[in-house]
């Protein structure tokens, strides 16, 4: 449907079938799960190489299982000033970054001598070598890290590979859809210690890995999937649960005992164990898809009745009044604050 419409309407083509990736694999290289392709900037971990530095920023989330350290060349970034490093410092702090190490590479051949950074002191030269042979770098390029919890660091260097591209004119013209597909069933929420759904608790997981919902959920990947164009999600599904044991055992999983299921989806359960078909969808966002394709600035102008961040409407005056007879048809009763003395 999607080449054909870009083809009607815009005359243009995108590829046909439409690209898939992981993603895992759009974490691991753009730190998004709705990268921009437009933008030719990627992650590269690093972690293997800082484990053993002595510099704990680094190789304290290198040890640790939910941590992650990346870097990320800039070609031709080593001409940002140290006022504009400096504000990049402070757009990551945003996401939780509690700061933006970095290293310009100003003669690769010269070895160290060449780098300049406040964090070659703490680094051995084979992870320096490894870090400038991994990332490619080059003369005159910028590479950034990011090491904190994996989280942390996809937000702050997700967001920042996005800031880069449009500051330094790196994006490239044209559309770039993507599927990304096998999404993890579950992730731990470490604030409520247990596995919370990534999508929600009636998506399938994948058939193969049925087995991993009782003994490794966090490696459990489900059956839904988003459409992505060019950073923007314009649409997402998934297949659902079909089977009775399987939805249970994920309602389990997610700390939903026996009696709260029954109480709160048992027709939903009673339903499945006399039988359903496999069965799935997908929900495109129509506005967002017209705001990209007509170039308007913001999805409100392409909205028939865009709402003010009031959540009023302009050309309907909603919200309106409601009459006393309405509110008693609802059981609702309006009780006015008390007068303030």
């Amino acid at each position: 449907m999607m080449p054909d419409l870009f083809r009607e309407v815009l005359g243009v083509a995108v590829p046909d079938p439409l690209p898939r990736m992981s993603w895992h694999e759009a974490m691991r290289r753009y730190a998004s799960d709705k990268p921009d392709l437009r933008i030719p900037l990627e992650l590269v971990d690093v972690a293997d190489l800082m484990v053993n530095v002595e510099f704990k920023v680094f190789s304290g989330p290198a040890a640790d299982p939910q941590g992650r350290v990346a870097a990320l060349r800039v070609p031709k970034g080593g001409e940002l000033s140290r006022s504009q490093i400096d504000d990049y410092t402070k757009y990551v702090a945003i996401f939780g970054a509690k700061g933006l190490a970095y290293i310009k590479v100003n003669d690769r051949a010269a070895g160290r001598d060449g780098l300049q950074s406040p964090i070659l002191k703490f680094l051995p030269d084979e992870a320096i070598h490894g870090i400038l042979d991994r990332t490619g770098a080059q003369d005159g390029d910028l590479i950034f890290f990011g090491a904190d919890k994996a989280k942390i660091v996809n937000d702050a260097l997700g967001n920042l590979r996005v800031k880069l591209g449009h500051d330094l004119g790196l994006v490239e013209a044209g559309w770039r859809p993507l599927w990304v597909v096998d999404f993890p069933m579950f992730e731990w929420d470490d604030k409520e210690n247990r596995w919370v759904a990534l999508h929600h608790p009636f998506t399938s997981p994948k058939v193969e890995h049925l087995g991993l919902l009782e003994t490794h959920p966090g490696e459990c990947l489900s059956r839904a999937y988003d459409f992505v164009l060019n950073g923007v999600e314009i649409g997402g599904g998934s297949m659902r649960i079909y089977q009775q044991e399987v939805q249970s055992k994920v309602f389990k999983l997610l700390g939903i005992g026996e009696e709260e299921a029954k109480e709160k989806f048992g027709f939903l359960l009673d339903a499945l164990k006399y039988g359903a078909p496999p069965h799935g969808g997908l929900a495109f966002g129509l506005d967002r898809l017209v705001m990209l394709m007509s170039g308007a600035g913001s999805i409100r102008e392409v909205i028939a009745f865009p709402k003010t961040q009031s959540a009023a409407c302009p050309l309907t005056d909603a919200p309106g009044a409601v009459d006393e007879r309405q509110l008693r048809e609802l059981g609702i009763r309006i009780r006015k604050p008390a007068a303030e003395g």
